[in-house]
């Protein structure tokens, strides 16, 4: 499956074309287990186009022909609004150093094949040529006994271990967003995971 895929970053005109897809794709992806995000395009599409404004943004792709399947982001954390950068500020770290990933959605059929290792690995080099230190990201909560959480979810502790990224202890914080099915939006807390390049 995975050599049908391309995997690489987009730049300029060819990023901006690919910023209606992943809008639709978060939306698509982040509606599952552990996010359950309720989704809003117009939202997501002033999301992605401020994302794509910040200097220094990286978007790595995974494309089927012309179809984006599954994308990733990052950023450097200083280009990030106060709320991401204010864990690591307040716990010392410079932030100047630190090169934050966000999203990272990648259509259910093409798990498994290798497609997320390019996305950490298209990244960590992404980081590494803006001069950063460390990479990090953060990844919500949920309780073990979520009533929508299905029996065979696998969590990607493993996976992101693997890829040398660990839990910063006090490293939380947390994130708004409406869940499917609720009336309104709730917190939920998210916690970072780091590692040095």
């Amino acid at each position: 499956m995975s050599d049908a895929i391309a995997i690489r970053r987009l730049q300029g005109a060819e990023l901006e074309a690919a910023l209606p897809a992943l809008a639709e794709l978060r939306i698509a992806v982040f509606a599952e287990w552990p996010y359950l995000y309720d989704g809003d395009l117009a939202y997501e599409q002033d999301y992605v186009r401020e994302f794509a404004a910040e200097p220094g943004s990286v978007l790595v792709a995974a494309l089927r022909g012309a179809r984006l399947v599954g994308a990733a982001t990052a950023s450097p954390m200083m280009g990030q609004k106060p709320e991401f950068r204010a864990p690591f500020e307040s716990l010392g770290f410079d932030t100047s150093k630190l090169f934050y990933f966000g999203e990272s959605v990648l259509l259910k059929t093409f798990r498994g094949h290798g497609i997320g290792h390019g996305f950490f690995d298209q990244r960590e080099a992404a980081a590494r040529e803006a001069g950063a230190s460390h990479a990090c990201f953060c990844a919500v909560v949920r309780p073990e006994d979520h009533p929508d959480r299905p029996a065979d979810y696998r969590p990607l502790d493993a996976f992101w271990r693997g890829r040398g990224y660990e839990k910063v202890d006090g490293l939380v914080t947390s994130f708004g967003w409406k869940d499917r099915g609720d009336v309104a939006e709730s917190e939920h807390p998210m916690q970072f995971w780091m590692r040095a390049l």
